[in-house]
């Protein structure tokens, strides 16, 4: 049960049709940064050891020269703070990842995986330690405590804030299982994590209520990639697919968006399709700004359909690339592999390996569950399909390489 999350939900707008840009973490936060699909940017994977990025052919980290979201909020005088989990650069031996400052924020607190990771919460080098002088268990409160303290200092001027926590990422370690590391990947330990995340994003948006800050303030909670373990397929709404795969239950999310000045509360839309790449644009035309001078981005500007204004159908194709070689990680149940490219084109959603094997077509509107591959009975989208997701990967393969 998650009562605070739910409440967010109904007072504002769902979007069910919304996917990331990866089917794990590191190139799924580097589209919602950047506007860009990842492997345009050259980050396919998530980011580890220096001889693990190169093994999965992606560079240490992101590009701090190219444009993103928080510098162009800076830029239009903006105060920027990420509180969480980064992983877009820095940890492991990765020691010359740019400063979070970098990419457009003034203040950051972050966790191991980072350039400059918060001493109290990473005494050691792995997601957690019992030793941490914030315990894993507190770690959303402690991340809730930052924000609510960065806004209060900054009330009264415009604030774009990254609240990124990481306790429902493997392993779940709620206070009474602290020294039961058997249980740390099981639904027991599972729920009471999800519930004290919960209660602290009810939390956060209570404060922001007392702040005065919520009628004028965006607020939207979504994830950035499938889960793992999906305590089968049950926390991916059965969806097929869980993280590392392109199939549905890997990048399809929930999507939540809350502003009581402008979103009328309790809608649901079931026919737009967006994508995090699309965060970028959309934010900045409702916030009233240009994006940044130079920049080119595969997300488009949905404005009217994240007000609630519009459902309008996606213009473009959204395209993913994940599992290329044999170093990526893959699911353990077969039927949850997919191949390594994905586009979603209309209702249709092709996936295929970029030596054209494997292809598999689904009418997604039909068959969100993708159970029935209709590729034999619709050769031609295939042949359409297949060779714009295969071109476009041949021309960005390399990316991770320059």
């Amino acid at each position: 049960k998650t009562p605070n999350i739910d409440k967010l939900a109904s007072g504002g707008l769902i979007v069910t049709n919304y996917y990331s840009s990866s089917p794990v973490s590191s190139p799924s936060r580097v589209g919602l940064t950047t506007g860009r699909f990842p492997t345009e940017m050259g980050i396919n994977c998530y980011l580890q050891t220096r001889k693990g990025n190169t093994a999965c052919e992606q560079f240490d980290y992101l590009d701090a020269s190219v444009p993103t979201m928080a510098k162009v909020m800076k830029s239009a005088g903006y105060t920027t703070g990420h509180f969480g989990k980064w992983h877009m650069g820095g940890g492991r031996d990765v020691i010359d990842a740019p400063q979070i400052t970098e990419y457009g924020f003034d203040e950051y607190i972050s966790t191991w995986e980072s350039p400059n990771p918060d001493p109290v919460i990473t005494d050691s080098a792995w997601i957690w330690s019992r030793s941490d002088q914030v315990k894993r268990w507190d770690r959303t409160a402690y991340f809730v405590d930052k924000t609510l303290d960065f806004l209060k200092r900054h009330k009264g001027e415009p604030c774009f804030v990254n609240l990124w926590p990481d306790d429902m990422h493997t392993p779940w370690v709620p206070e009474f299982k602290q020294k039961d590391n058997k249980s740390w990947n099981t639904e027991e330990a599972f729920i009471p994590v999800l519930a004290e995340m919960d209660k602290q994003i009810g939390r956060f948006i209570k404060a922001l209520d007392e702040l005065g800050l919520s009628e004028n303030t965006i607020v939207i909670f979504t994830s950035d990639n499938g889960p793992a373990p999906s305590f089968q397929s049950a926390r991916a709404a059965y969806l097929r697919g869980t993280k590392n795969s392109l199939y549905e239950g890997g990048i399809r999310m929930p999507f939540l968006i809350k502003y009581p000045k402008r979103i009328k509360a309790g809608q649901v839309n079931n026919e737009s399709v967006l994508c995090a790449v699309d965060l970028y644009p959309s934010l900045c035309a409702i916030a009233g700004i240009e994006t940044e001078k130079g920049y080119q981005g595969d997300g488009q500007n949905y404005d009217k359909v994240l007000l609630g204004k519009s459902k309008a159908k996606r213009k473009t194709d959204l395209m993913w690339d994940f599992g290329r070689n044999q170093f990526f990680k893959k699911p353990g149940n077969a039927n949850d592999r997919s191949p390594h490219l994905a586009i979603r084109s209309g209702n249709w959603k092709l996936l295929i390996n970029s030596d054209g094997s494997d292809a598999q077509l689904y009418d997604i509107e039909k068959d969100k569950f993708e159970k029935n591959d209709v590729a034999q009975s619709h050769p031609q989208v295939v042949a359409k399909l297949s060779k714009k997701v295969c071109k476009w990967f041949e021309e960005n393969k390399d990316k991770g390489k320059e």
